[in-house]
């Protein structure tokens, strides 16, 4: 599955991975590979991911949006 971060200013990650959890404005989900198509806001919080190779990376972000949808999770952050 392929996630794509961006930003006003930067592309703050993009790549191939095995998990993504970003902070949903109704919670915390995790995205796994086929995962159903959705959109949804985020809130302050951290964005976890997992990297092909089993390394774990996080982020803190103060919002933003996050679509799903082909294996392709796309995240833009206000």
């Amino acid at each position: 599955m392929i996630l794509k971060i961006i930003s006003s200013e930067d592309v703050v990650f993009e790549g191939e991975v095995t998990l993504v959890t970003p902070p949903g404005t109704n919670g915390s989900f995790t995205v796994l590979n086929n995962h159903a198509s959705l959109v949804s806001t985020l809130t302050q919080g951290t964005i976890t991911y997992r990297v092909s190779d089993g390394e774990e990376a996080s982020l803190p972000v103060s919002g933003g949006l996050a679509d799903v949808d082909n294996n392709v999770v796309s995240v833009c952050l206000y």
